[in-house]
């Protein structure tokens, strides 16, 4: 027997809607089916759509009919984070303070998805104000991880790593500041990619304020889904200039060859790292090793530097907006604030200008190094996921979290391409890795990971385990 539909990739839907195999209302209502039948038990959905995508895809169905060109992800059902604007609804931020705040455009990422032909199905969970690793929203609930209930799907981006890797969705919308696009993929079993600074465009038509300096600098929209190959797909479809972002460009995907040389960190200096995960990345080594990558074990250089410049970007701009941040959030979004923040000390003017300072340390050295070692292979956490409520339990459970996401920080810091990649499957939960890249070079993460994904398997979608 044949797949459901909605256990199907996203590109492999998009070739049955253009053969006439299938149509896209009958993979909208797989997939409306599928939300109907999983979504209670994790809670990665939270909003459907189910009239206006019935209507979309009914539409993309009309087009296939009527001849002529088809976008790459024609009829092909996507779900989209609650921080990013869909028109006519509320871009919530998983808080109760904004569930009124209706977006009167799509978002850049939205409209682009839609200009790809992919028909927007629904709305996914996040922690409030996407603060937290953990997707524990006070205007939702939790989401749970899909491979064991209770337990953190990761965060920010949870509830879309959630529904995509429980069959709910092909393709999906996040994105990254402090590995929120990676540390889901990576709890939940699936791919994504945290794009270049400047790859794929921001800016939210329903935004209040303009952004702040560390989402400047450090955050970026994505794509996540099952397939690295649908990864690539939506990449391309959601990446180049666009006038509600100045910093956005447009790039080509494919850049010049580059040594295969792969620098691997099984365990990344700052912290202790789990045996299965150290596993886990060594499997990825020994598969791009296979290929005909050469792999050496060796890390990247000032790694202690770059996550204190992080943490100091971070933390400092989340001071100056945290009496507006506060009122926003839920108590365990403010708990997780305030534990977090409790562990540096106040920034002044020289500890800023010594940061930033600092960050262009890191970036040189790292530039110098990747024109040797193209590639770094090591973990997204170096810790399985966490029971719900373990981030907030203490200032120790805190930083314990904190320590556990230090490797996703450097690429948000220096605005560098990451693709994440499941490697398997250790006590239940998954284990994966990131592969990160020189600026701009998301083809040779994404060409890589693919190697992985070969060698491993696609590991989703499940059925919601207990």
């Amino acid at each position: 027997m044949g797949q459901e539909l909605w256990q199907e990739s996203a590109s492999s839907l998009a070739q049955k809607i253009r053969s006439g195999e299938a149509t896209s209302r009958e993979v909208v209502e797989a997939h409306l089916e599928r939300i109907e039948a999983v979504n209670g038990s994790i809670n990665a959905v939270v909003e459907v759509r189910p009239d206006e995508v019935r209507k979309e895809a009914d539409a993309a169905d009309a087009q296939v009919r009527a001849g002529g060109p088809l976008g790459p992800l024609h009829g092909v059902p996507f779900t989209i984070k609650t921080n990013l604007d869909v028109e006519g609804y509320a871009t919530t931020e998983g808080v109760t303070a904004l569930k009124d705040l209706i977006a009167t455009r799509d978002g850049p990422v939205v409209e682009r998805m839609r200009q790809a032909g992919a028909v927007a199905l629904a709305r996914t969970n996040m922690p409030d104000l996407g603060l937290r690793v953990n997707t524990e929203s006070s205007l939702y609930g939790p989401t749970h991880n899909p491979w064991r209930h209770g337990f953190t799907a990761g965060g920010s981006s949870g509830g879309e790593a959630a529904a995509i890797a429980s069959g709910m969705s092909p393709i999906g919308l996040g994105n990254d500041i402090g590995g929120s696009l990676r540390n889901p993929a990576y709890a939940c079993g699936i791919a994504s990619i945290k794009p270049s600074r400047g790859r794929v465009p921001q800016g939210n038509p329903s935004a209040l304020i303009d952004m702040p300096i560390n989402s400047q600098i450090m955050l970026v929209n994505g794509v996540l889904a099952r397939h690295v190959g649908d990864v690539r797909i939506g990449l391309e479809a959601v990446m180049g200039a666009h006038h509600r972002d100045p910093q956005s460009i447009s790039a080509p995907l494919r850049g010049s060859a580059a040594p295969r040389c792969v620098a691997l960190v099984p365990s990344p200096n700052g912290g202790t790292t789990d045996p299965d995960i150290v596993e886990g990345v060594r499997i990825a080594g020994r598969a791009l090793e296979a290929a005909g990558y050469e792999v050496e074990e060796i890390e990247p250089p000032m790694l202690f530097e770059a996550y204190f410049a992080w943490t100091e970007l971070m933390m400092t701009s989340l001071e100056i907006q945290k009496t507006m941040l506060l009122s926003l959030m839920g108590e365990g979004g403010q708990k997780f604030l305030n534990l977090t923040d409790a562990m540096f000390p106040p920034a002044t003017a020289e500890s800023l200008f010594v940061m930033h300072q600092t960050r262009y340390a890191v970036a040189k050295a790292w530039r110098e190094f990747l024109t040797q070692y193209p590639l770094i292979v090591g973990p997204t956490w170096t810790q399985p996921p966490f029971a719900h409520g373990y981030d907030i339990e203490s200032a120790e459970s805190a930083m314990n979290v904190v320590e556990l996401f230090r490797f996703v920080l450097p690429a948000n810091l220096l605005g560098l391409p990451a693709a994440c990649v499941p490697t398997g499957v250790a006590n239940g939960l998954p284990t994966g890795v990131q592969i990160i890249g020189d600026a701009f070079r998301e083809d040779l993460c994404l060409d890589a990971a693919e190697v992985v994904e070969a060698s491993v398997g696609v590991l989703t979608p499940i059925d919601p385990r207990a």
